[in-house]
Formats: C-alpha cells, structure tokens, sequence
C-alpha cells in the first residue's frame, strides 16, 4: 500500500503535521512535495484550526531535495519538466498563504529545501544541535521555492549573499542572532516549545491574528513574487550548463 509520507494529529485549534520518509535523511521528492502542499490547501478554508505546526523525524528535519528524484526531472517533454520544477514553489506558496500561524519546528539538520521550507512559515523553532545549510550554489543551482526574497527579507543582502555563496553550516545559535530561527530549545523539545507559543497565539482574538498576519506578509513581501518568480526556471537553465553538471559530479564524488 503507498502510505502516505505525513501524519497530521489535531487538538483542539492546533494541528501537528508531521511528515517523514524513514529513509534519505528526509529528503524532499516529488511525492513529499505534492502530499505537503495539498496538506496546505486543506487548512485554506479551515476555520477551526489556528496554528499548524509542521515537524519532520525526531531524528532530522530534512536533508533536501533528493538527488535520485532529481535525477528523474530530465524525463518528460519540456513542459512536463517545467511544471515538475515549479512543485517547490507552489508548496511554499500554500504554506505562506495559510491563515493560520504556522510554526516550523526543526532538528539536527535543516538543507536546501529543508530551509526553503520553514522560510514560508511564520516562525521557526530549531533544537540546539540543529544546523542550516544552503548548498544550492555549491552544485550548480540557484536557491529556488521562492526561498531568496524570503531569506533577504529575515537577514538582509549580505548574510543572504553569505548563506548563499559561501555555503556553510550555520548553527541554531547563529540562526537565531541572524533573525533566521525565532526559539532555539533543547534538542527534542521544538514541538512541545512550538505548542506553548501556539497556546498564547489561541488566546488572541482569531479574526485580529488573521488580519495582521495577512497584513505583515502583504508589506514584507510585496515585492517577493516579482524577484522570484522565473526561479524554478533559472534552475532548470542552469542546472543544464557545464560547470553546473561538473560542481555536482564534484560534489557527489566527496558525498
């Protein structure tokens, strides 16, 4: 039976999504992709649920894109490929769009499009051993979902630039000192801090915390969709040019 790679638990106005592969560090493929953004829409016109907390294994948050699924994106016509590259954007466009408050809680390891992710949520809380890790460039690709604007509007250009080019680990604490983490707890402890501050946001008048989250994202990101739209397609470009295929044999060879 293809069971599903999430689960989601309910109690009272907070849903807990909780998604995990149990193999590849987590990594994202197409399946998790398309399974994540329909569990997005599915809280668009829910009126009862006022925060949704997503959270990956125990063990990690997620490693990534899946170099296997990526692999299989040159099949198809071109623009059977197109739409597959442009899943990304469309599963942090549902998350961004949610009325709810969402909460990305994450452990041991957030990469790639582990971090691209939680930028489309309104807060993240990581465990203490937790790192950040952006190495798009480092195998020939641009940072994708949407994901730059976001990452310029929590750090500013520079520390953007930086997390970008440089593609270092950054730890939970530098996270949080650079505005990109809003909580760092203990390690195992994200989901239980992430439920406390969902508790204060459901003391709060629900029409009022709607009205307000729609109004920050419409300042803050005014301008995100007119930055990032042709990312999806700027990776596919690139992705095909000859020092990107030679930056990722590099990068699978030391893998």
């Amino acid at each position: 039976m293809n069971e599903p790679y999430y689960s989601i638990v309910k109690d009272g106005p907070v849903a807990t999504v909780t998604f995990d592969r149990h193999k590849n560090l987590n990594a994202f493929d197409g399946k998790l992709i398309l399974e994540l953004t329909e569990v997005a829409r599915s809280f668009h016109d829910d009126l009862e649920t006022r925060v949704v907390i997503l959270t990956g294994s125990k063990d990690y948050f997620s490693a990534g894109a899946d170099i296997e699924d990526l692999a299989s994106r040159s099949a198809g016509s071109d623009i059977e490929k197109r739409q597959t590259y442009f899943r990304g954007v469309r599963l942090c466009e549902a998350w961004e769009a949610m009325p709810q408050i969402t909460i990305a809680c994450m452990e041991k390891l957030a990469v790639g499009a582990g971090v691209a992710l939680p930028l489309a949520c309104d807060w993240r809380v990581l465990g203490e051993s937790c790192y950040l890790y952006v190495p798009e460039v480092k195998i020939g690709l641009n940072l994708q979902w949407g994901a730059l604007p976001r990452l310029i509007s929590l750090v500013g250009p520079a520390r953007a630039k930086r997390i970008c080019l440089l593609c270092e680990k950054m730890d939970a604490q530098t996270a949080l000192e650079w505005g990109l983490a809003d909580e760092v707890t203990t390690d195992g402890a994200t989901v239980a801090r992430a439920l406390e501050m969902a508790a204060t946001v459901c003391e709060m008048p629900q029409v009022a915390t709607q009205m307000v989250k729609e109004a920050v994202n419409a300042t803050a990101t005014a301008l995100h969709r007119t930055s990032s739209f042709a990312d999806a397609d700027q990776s596919w470009l690139t992705a095909m040019t000859d020092d990107a295929r030679g930056a990722r044999d590099r990068f699978n060879k030391k893998s």
